[in-house]
């Protein structure tokens, strides 16, 4: 985790969070259950850091138990309520697993795309 010093790092139940001075917010996924109690608990956290503005997201994913359908339908909705795009990185396949799950039906809400390289996933997300 390589958090410039002149940034805070933000402790959530899900995952930590500090936001770039070029207005991308960085999450390190954690291995917990998510819930909908905690993915809002987490939407409000975001919210809070961004100053409820809409930001792209670079998110360090890890694996994590598989959330029920509730859950899945909760966080898909919430997505374009926070992000304007999201970059996944993570060891191959993991992301492309995760967005399986989450969008198996439907197309995601907001871009999307997985890399195994944060510095890609950096470019890629300034173009949102």
């Amino acid at each position: 985790m390589n958090v410039p010093e002149e940034r805070q790092l933000i402790k959530g139940e899900i995952a930590d969070y500090w936001l770039s001075s070029e207005g991308i917010l960085y999450s390190y996924s954690k291995n917990v259950v998510r819930t909908v109690k905690n993915i809002s608990g987490n939407i409000e956290l975001v919210k809070q850091i961004t100053g409820h503005r809409k930001v792209p997201l670079l998110i360090y994913l890890s694996p994590s138990p598989v959330p029920d359908n509730e859950t899945r339908k909760f966080s898909a909705e919430q997505l374009p309520n926070v992000y304007t795009a999201m970059a996944m990185v993570s060891k191959p396949g993991l992301a492309k697993f995760i967005m399986n799950i989450l969008f198996s039906l439907k197309k995601p809400p907001i871009p999307m795309k997985s890399f195994t390289n944060d510095e890609q996933a950096k470019e890629w997300l300034k173009l949102y």
